[in-house]
């Protein structure tokens, strides 16, 4: 599942099948969804999404966490938050959640298939925003966190690692800094490539994202989908899965 922000104050979420590496548009929103408070659940079926599109007087009060079935948006489940702290959650397994309820959501439909976890789940605690559900949704998929340390720029800067194979490493290193690049938030990545045994860095700045699927490197940069294989020299096989610049909002409904 992707996130896609852009154009303008558009949203769109797109399935991604990687075995076949086939895309499908599921729906776009005209509003924010913050995605390090969302998750996909294990088999894929279903998101929970925190979302904002700043109508204060709506029924959802302008800010709402949402369960859907992936990829689309229309909910199964929805809960009004009304601002912007806390919101969105994480998956336990198909059909339990955690909701990153902090300063409360208003229950308006329920999907009774789905169960909801009360209890925090987790030994790690990073607040109740992005962090709070991002970087422990890091370490739940295999990330490896290894130290906190300031950027210099009044922020800080988060390492996680992960392994790919007996000579490579990827790294990840979340920033939290109000002294963010153009184009980037208050919370954005970086990353790179470390070799342990050279202890070469390769420094990757175009890359907004980037995962291990098996054996191999999958990363999004300027607007596109790449894939990749890491031997011991290095990255090789490089390969672009899908532009998604050409996409422009549409109306589209969900089949349920």
């Amino acid at each position: 599942m992707i996130i896609r922000r852009g154009p303008t104050r558009y949203t769109s979420v797109i399935g991604w099948d990687r075995k076949s590496d086939k895309f499908q548009v599921g729906q776009w929103l005209y509003g924010r969804i913050y995605e390090r408070r969302s998750d996909l659940s294990p088999d894929g079926k279903h998101m929970i999404y925190f979302a904002m599109n700043g109508r204060w007087s709506s029924s959802v009060k302008g800010s709402w966490t949402a369960i859907s079935r992936a990829p689309y948006l229309k909910a199964v489940s929805i809960f009004a938050k009304g601002d912007c702290w806390h919101g969105g959650g994480l998956f336990r397994s198909p059909s339990e959640y955690w909701l990153n309820d902090g300063y409360g959501h208003e229950l308006q439909v329920e999907d009774h298939r789905l169960k909801r976890t009360l209890e925090y789940p987790w030994h790690e605690h990073y607040g109740g925003e992005c962090l709070g559900v991002y970087y422990v949704r890091l370490q739940r998929d295999g990330w490896k966190m290894l130290y906190v340390a300031p950027d210099g720029a009044g922020g800080h800067v988060t390492r996680f690692e992960k392994r790919i194979n007996g000579h490579w490493v990827l790294r990840k290193n979340a920033h939290a800094s109000a002294h963010h690049p153009v184009g980037r938030g208050v919370y954005y990545d970086t990353h790179e490539l470390f070799n342990t045994r050279t202890e070469e860095t390769v420094i990757k700045k175009a890359w907004e994202w980037a995962e291990m699927d098996g054996d191999r490197l999958l990363w999004a940069a300027e607007g596109r989908i790449h894939s990749g294989r890491v031997n011991t020299i290095g990255l090789k096989d490089e390969k672009m899965l899908h532009d998604l610049n050409p996409m422009q909002p549409e109306k589209l409904m969900a089949p349920y």
